[in-house]
């Protein structure tokens, strides 16, 4: 019966050339070594060495076997980490959101009811969703509207109203709403990582450039310290620590002031009886 330690030291031997240079790779004596060489010959039952003195080498039998040594080795190997993903699977929800606010409440809302998960989350765009929760490959998936795919289930979650926020001296200033094609044209400073709304805020503003920062404190300062626009969600705890000096004004687009959907698939049983308390 082959032994997969043994086929390991058969492989380390074929890669390092000689036997004392595989014992000492290994941290093993060379006679223990050269049992196992014996160990692997007899379970292929074929002769795999050329035997001199003090010497072993290959024969080309013998490199063959090196090679479906290596392959029990990765399938060995891949189905330990198969089971290992199925094991950890069990106990993680996974959820891929295209915005991160709905995250900020229900990751912990998660964590609260199911302290024996790991919940994983990420930001991706809303077609890879929907497609990675048909395809399991997440158990939930945050949208920014209500989803009809037969495949899946769709609840509402919660609402987000995103703002605009102006420098209190701004021409802008003076209105009490505003849209996105009123801002075109309008330079501003905009978050990474917030999901669709960069798409959407691009495709909305042609005409306009956005400085995109990628670390929390710059922008905060920039918000500060700048004249150019910025965006702020309803959700947004900071609102007023952040956006001191300047006006918050809502956006009347319909594609700015969401409510964001969870969705699972219609087969997952498991993750939908997780869901109920959300209902």
């Amino acid at each position: 019966m082959l032994n997969l330690s043994d086929l390991y030291q058969f492989v380390t031997y074929a890669d390092c050339g000689t036997l004392s240079a595989t014992a000492e790779k290994l941290h093993i004596s060379q006679p223990t070594l050269t049992r196992t060489m014996q160990h692997v010959e007899e379970s292929f039952g074929v002769p795999l060495f050329h035997r001199g003195k003090n010497r072993i080498e290959l024969t080309d039998t013998g490199k063959t076997a090196v090679e479906q040594a290596r392959s029990l080795l990765a399938e060995a190997e891949k189905a330990i980490q198969t089971v290992q993903t199925f094991e950890r699977n069990q106990h993680m929800i996974t959820i891929h959101s295209c915005a991160p606010a709905p995250l900020w409440s229900l990751l912990p809302e998660l964590s609260r009811k199911f302290p024996e998960n790991i919940i994983s989350s990420k930001l991706t765009n809303i077609d890879e969703i929907i497609q990675n929760v048909i395809s399991d490959n997440a158990d939930l998936g945050i949208l920014p509207r209500f989803c009809s795919h037969k495949d899946l289930l769709c609840i509402p979650y919660l609402k987000e109203n995103l703002y605009v926020c102006i420098p209190k001296e701004h021409k802008l200033a003076e209105h009490s709403q505003l849209s996105l094609s009123q801002l075109n044209g309008f330079n501003c400073l905009l978050r990474d990582e917030i999901g669709f709304w960069t798409d959407l805020v691009k495709e909305k503003m042609p005409a306009s450039r956005f400085l995109v920062q990628t670390d929390e404190f710059e922008f905060e300062e920039l918000v500060r310290t700048s004249t150019l626009l910025c965006f702020s969600s309803s959700m947004d705890t900071n609102l007023n620590q952040t956006q001191k000096g300047r006006k918050l004004i809502p956006l009347t687009d319909p594609e700015v002031n969401v409510t964001y959907h969870l969705i699972n698939s219609a087969k997952s049983a498991i993750l939908q009886s997780k869901l109920q308390w959300l209902q």
